[in-house]
């Protein structure tokens, strides 16, 4: 959408608060925003020049706008987060985290049982979580066990059942685990109370619990069980033991969350901590990528609103590292000085600044924290995965890139004794293929690079890895037999979504374990060549360096020709169609100006 297209309309875009969604062409959803005034914060897309290529590109794709009113500044910031969460537009921040988080539900029935699970059903049942870790929730569940009387069975127990003495009780019931509902000798009442005190324990809030068993222990004093007074004590002091480890500060602290933000160009991780009575219940770091340049305070607002929505966060205060503006209604924000509230914001930084160096070392496999005696078993590892003839010293890796089905381009990464070799990595402009297609810029490209290397009578690759599936794996294979290489090297195929291995002429594939060294590396060396060829395709667009037959038009711009080059895929495709076709693309006029050029 131009500024004069924009400008017809400005007027009819209303001044309140709300949400705007932007959407191209094909009516797909590209943006979700929200603004004090929609129209002061629509038009600031298109008032100014954008030295972001991104944000550029946003509003060159832009072809409707969509508006929603809302009452207040909340209920936009609300809105707006549950969009992006449903939709997931191209150019909002991408939370990646699409994990399925456990629970601890207590089910919708008489004596409810307590058992663990990942689907929640809309059956009545409490769900209580969700937590980040599932050894976490056993953890607590087993903790639970030990310390609260709760049935583990099966059973319907109905009060008909009971009454009409369908069960007898079991062995958890002789070994002090349970009470015995099932024979009427545990009222509901007292189950009740039990798993009050589970919830309570769940929640981090132990000194209910710890003062219901100290008054349980007097009382069987009293009584003179003693035995029975022994066994809460027991109790008493695991759960003692378990706050002692379990407090970070001081319980005057309350219910708060606490986050921190760490940036690194386009990403950003967020840190989560819930804490509960000076006890910290949740724990979780996310990883968010960047679309618009977005700033710190947009993307922890972001963050913020989604955690707390996930993990249904009831707390009224939040800790930050700095001040930003959280619409949401009786939350307090609180930037620490010092105290208690500070070593909290102290520990979520160390934990964000954990995450994102474990991160980078998952990245790189941890190879570079190998000894040379522990590469070279990796190496022979996959020698015998793969079934290699010699240990795969020098392996290259070819893929195979484009923008919006158009301006092909290739990279190759070269990886000797598991480690990039920088100095023979190889970038690519296709040459001799019209348009897009994979096989045939594939086959060019391995073509080019061991023609070369038998000019320069260099060693060649013990493996070469191609980043596709099938036909593409079969057009690096002709090149390699055109110049007679057959047999003096393995080309393997990797399969993009899957990870599987796909060798010529086999009709099933190979799966390695997805823990093993062998795939670890494969994984590294397919990442780095991503990585590789992305950034040169970038550069190569943000130079002005790719050329096509259609830029050469006088009367036909940029935007026109990224349009019919996503519609047609190629200027193969789109010289071969008629009047009629294209102007249902880009109009009459325009249409008649492409078909005579291509005549003459």
């Amino acid at each position: 959408m131009t500024q004069q297209e924009f400008a017809a309309i400005a007027s009819t875009i209303p001044l309140q608060s709300g949400i705007y969604k932007y959407y191209d062409g094909d009516n797909e959803l590209l943006y979700v925003g929200k603004a004090k005034s929609l129209r002061k914060r629509v038009s600031s897309y298109f008032s100014k020049t954008f030295t972001n290529y991104k944000t550029h590109e946003l509003v060159q794709r832009i072809r409707k706008i969509e508006f929603t009113i809302v009452n207040s500044e909340q209920d936009a910031f609300l809105l707006e987060n549950s969009l992006i969460k449903k939709f997931q537009p191209l150019f909002n921040i991408n939370l990646k985290d699409d994990k399925t988080y456990p629970y601890i539900v207590i089910k919708n029935e008489p004596f409810p049982r307590i058992f663990f699970t990942r689907r929640k059903i809309n059956d009545g049942s409490q769900y209580l979580g969700p937590y980040t870790s599932v050894g976490k929730v056993r953890e607590l569940l087993d903790f639970v066990k030990q310390n609260i009387q709760l049935r583990t069975c099966k059973l319907n127990l109905s009060q008909s059942n009971i009454e009409k003495k369908k069960f007898k009780v079991c062995l958890e019931f002789h070994l002090g685990n349970c009470k015995g509902p099932c024979e009427g000798l545990q009222s509901l009442q007292d189950y009740e109370e039990g798993l009050q005190q589970l919830k309570n324990i769940l929640k981090g809030n132990l000194s209910p619990v710890i003062q219901h068993f100290k008054a349980d222990m007097q009382e069987k004093v009293l009584q003179l069980q003693f035995e029975k007074a022994g066994i809460v004590k027991k109790k008493l002091d695991h759960l003692l033991q378990y706050k002692s480890t379990s407090t970070v500060v001081n319980e005057r602290t309350g219910t708060v969350d606490v986050f921190s933000i760490l940036e690194e160009g386009d990403t950003a991780y967020v840190n989560y901590l819930a804490v509960s009575n000076g006890s910290i219940v949740q724990t979780k770091t996310i990883t968010l990528n960047k679309k618009l340049d977005e700033n710190a305070d947009e993307v922890l607002s972001f963050a913020i609103a989604q955690l707390r929505e996930t993990f249904n966060s009831e707390a009224k205060e939040i800790i930050l590292p700095f001040t930003i503006v959280y619409p949401e209604q009786d939350i307090i924000i609180t930037v620490p000085r010092a105290g208690d509230k500070k070593k909290l914001l102290e520990l979520s930084e160390k934990n964000v600044n954990y995450f994102k160096e474990e991160l980078k070392k998952k990245k790189l496999l941890l190879l570079e924290d190998k000894s040379d005696l522990e590469i070279n078993n990796v190496l022979i590892q996959l020698q015998k995965d793969l079934q290699l003839a010699t240990l795969p010293v020098n392996i290259e890796c070819f893929d195979n890139s484009n923008f919006q089905g158009s301006y092909p381009v290739s990279a190759m990464v070269s990886f000797k004794n598991g480690q990039p070799n920088k100095s023979d990595y190889r970038r690519f402009n296709v040459k001799t293929v019209q348009g897009i297609n994979d096989f045939a810029t594939m086959a060019e490209v391995v073509y080019r690079r061991y023609k070369r290397l038998q000019e320069e009578e260099k060693a060649f690759p013990q493996l070469i890895i191609i980043d596709g599936g099938k036909g593409q794996l079969s057009a690096a294979m002709e090149s390699i037999k055109k110049l007679d290489l057959f047999g003096k090297t393995t080309l393997v195929g990797l399969a993009k979504n899957e990870e599987e291995l796909f060798f010529t002429g086999d009709t099933e594939s190979l799966k390695l374990p997805w823990d093993s060294e062998s795939l670890k590396l494969i994984r590294r060396i397919r990442d780095e060549v991503h990585r590789f060829g992305i950034t040169f395709h970038r550069n190569q667009r943000s130079k002005g360096s790719f050329k096509n037959e259609l830029e050469n038009v006088e009367g036909i711009g940029k935007n026109t020709i990224d349009l019919l080059l996503k519609k047609y895929k190629s200027v193969k495709n789109i010289k071969e169609k008629s009047v009629e076709e294209l102007s249902s693309s880009i109009g009459l006029f325009k249409a008649k100006i492409i078909i005579n050029y291509f005549k003459l």
